[in-house]
């Protein structure tokens, strides 16, 4: 699979497309994981996507087979979106269509933000713009310092099994166990180095707030959540207060992650909106 070097750094992706009759240069659709993922979590959707749009898939700096540098400096999100830009500009000429999840989601708005003219359109699942209150932004740079720790001192393994039990994916636990094996399998091949620093350089506290540049953001935005999300639901409906062309999407019985918990709603959502004039 393909790799390529960017500022630097060898980051790992990978590309699918089908041949298409009617358009020599289909669209771009740039599929960017979670924290703890790889490309491998859009491993499920390539089909569904690859007739209408070359969709490439990243591995994100710290995770899967992209490099996890030492230095927590190297993750932030400015240095993030700037390898992206970087990613981009070598194998996807021209505006993509940027679809994130979760952490991948605040990297694909802070790319949005910063490089509008590479966005054609803006799919978020699941992602916030950051936290505004700087009492509330220290207390999430703590814990995340304290999540890093943990990955360093307990191994990696504890720190999956201890991921899995948090509210946050309390809706996984429906899902069927091979499920649950095959992404707790994913998730424990990463580097611990890479996933550690990842939180200290790009966590949510870390990471600067963007709610005051929602309103600049030109291109077509999906917001998309699952119903049983209570805490990014209402986040979905504060930022799309703030965007001028935003859409919210709720997915029925599903909660953080969508596109695992609800793949077929997920995918229907994702070609509605890119699909739309």
């Amino acid at each position: 699979m393909p790799t390529t070097i960017v500022n630097a750094l060898e980051y790992y992706y990978e590309v699918e497309e089908e041949p298409h009759e009617a358009f020599t240069q289909p669209a771009t659709l740039v599929l960017l994981h979670g924290f703890m993922g790889n490309t491998a979590n859009w491993a499920a959707h390539f089909p569904l996507f690859t007739p209408y749009y070359r969709t490439i898939a990243v591995d994100l700096l710290g995770h899967g087979q992209t490099e996890a540098p030492a230095d927590p400096a190297r993750y932030s999100i400015e240095q993030s979106a700037s390898d992206l830009a970087g990613l981009l500009t070598t194998i996807a000429p021209g505006p993509v269509n940027l679809l994130g999840y979760s952490m991948g989601g605040r990297l694909a708005l802070y790319f949005a933000i910063t490089y509008p003219y590479l966005v054609q359109r803006l799919i978020l699942e699941s992602a916030s713009p950051g936290l505004a209150d700087p009492e509330a932004q220290q207390a999430r740079v703590q814990q995340d310092e304290q999540l890093a720790a943990q990955i360093e001192t307990q191994g990696l393994a504890a720190f999956v099994e201890a991921w899995e039990r948090l509210p946050l994916f309390a809706s996984q636990q429906a899902l069927p166990e091979v499920v649950h094996t095959h992404l707790r399998e994913q998730r424990q091949r990463n580097r611990p180095q890479g996933l550690a620093n990842s939180l200290r350089g790009m966590g949510t506290g870390a990471q600067p707030s963007l709610w005051t540049e929602l309103a600049g953001l030109p291109m077509p935005t999906l917001l998309l959540v699952g119903d049983l999300d209570q805490k990014f639901k209402e986040l979905a409906t504060q930022m799309a207060s703030h965007l001028p062309n935003a859409t919210v999407a709720i997915v029925p019985d599903a909660g953080h992650t969508v596109h695992l918990e609800q793949p077929q709603a997920f995918q229907a959502q994702v070609l509605t909106f890119l699909n739309s004039i």
